[in-house]
């Protein structure tokens, strides 16, 4: 995480500024922020946040006029993804994931959406917003929508950092698949079969209430009405649209898995199958010869090899006979 901190702001403050009525930034310190929005000057603020301190919190509770409830689960970051509106200002909360030492590791992000203002809020594992903000201040005709246009690339920059870790998991399981089918049994493809769907199943948790967020911000009912409009809804759109690809995709990796490891175990039975059978029919080789030599080795007066000349060739030749009878029989069923 790329934390670049101003020295007039707290290590915690990433950023605060306010974009003017034609979309150009002004820096702000953070007691500026409610002197500005009283003004009345076109254009909002855009304040971001990561691991605050509860002063600083509190602070900007004070400067934005949030609700005290509000700031306690942006404090807590243990919350489920969800959009809740507090008089006219939108609370919302939604999971991040990113790849860190080839693991999936999981944030949260809340955002503060009122009129004239922008606060989001990161935890844990989270790439920074610079990335989206810098796209935003490219096109200031898209600033000038508001502050719920902003919002919009924060969303679409957190919804695009779940494809490349999609990826990653499908070109893993594409190359397990390879293996799966191979003549040796290994317990580390299992285990990591198993890694994987464990992994895409966390994952599902984070992205898939993604689509009720979205969902609710594109609805004109109250607040939400107000501040998001049409023009930024067309863009949220876009990007519901996108996390529902990643969710079907997610689920069809599932499923995959899940196949994945019953046909390795199912590989795995076959494979110990085929052993059990050509131990058998080895054993059957094995047990004609005994089963012969077996009875010329009891005490008896009267054996048929004691007389004749020829009864130990005839008796080789007919144990031969009988184990190259049974040879081509477990050959010709495939047991050896």
């Amino acid at each position: 995480m790329d934390i670049q901190a101003t020295p007039a702001h707290p290590a915690c403050v990433v950023n605060c500024a306010w974009y003017d009525g034609e979309g150009r930034r002004h820096d702000l310190a953070l007691e500026q922020l409610s002197d500005k929005l009283e003004e009345g000057a076109p254009g909002f603020a855009w304040v971001g946040l990561y691991d605050p301190s509860e002063a600083v919190l509190l602070q900007l509770q004070e400067e934005l006029g949030l609700h005290p409830l509000a700031v306690e689960d942006a404090r807590n970051a243990h919350q489920r993804p969800k959009v809740e509106a507090y008089g006219d200002t939108l609370f919302l909360a939604v999971h991040t994931a990113q790849m860190v030492d080839g693991q999936i590791r999981y944030g949260e992000t809340h955002a503060f959406l009122g009129a004239r203002f922008l606060l989001t809020v990161r935890h844990g594992a989270s790439l920074s917003y610079a990335a989206a903000r810098t796209r935003m201040e490219r096109e200031p005709e898209l600033l000038r929508q508001g502050p719920a246009m902003a919002l919009y690339a924060v969303l679409d920059f957190i919804v695009d950092n779940y494809a490349p870790i999609v990826d990653e998991h499908r070109d893993t399981l594409r190359t397990l698949e390879r293996d799966i089918f191979s003549d040796t049994y290994r317990r580390s493809i299992v285990v990591r079969l198993y890694d994987l769907k464990r992994d895409l199943t966390y994952m599902r948790v984070a992205v898939s209430p993604l689509q009720d967020v979205l969902a609710q911000l594109m609805r004109s009912q109250a607040a939400q009405g107000q501040l998001v409009v049409e023009q930024v809804r067309v863009y949220l759109r876009d990007v519901h649209d996108h996390v529902l690809r990643i969710n079907d995709s997610i689920d069809t990796l599932r499923d995959m898995l899940g196949t994945a490891l019953s046909v390795n175990l199912s590989l795995v039975t076959l494979a110990q199958g085929e052993t059990v059978k050509r131990l058998g029919a080895w054993a059957a080789l094995l047990a004609a010869p005994t089963l012969v030599t077996s009875w010329y080795g009891m005490n008896f007066a009267h054996m048929p090899e004691l007389q004749p000349r020829w009864a130990y060739p005839l008796l080789i030749v007919g144990v031969a006979a009988v184990c190259i009878g049974l040879y081509r029989l477990f050959k010709r069923a495939r047991w050896l």
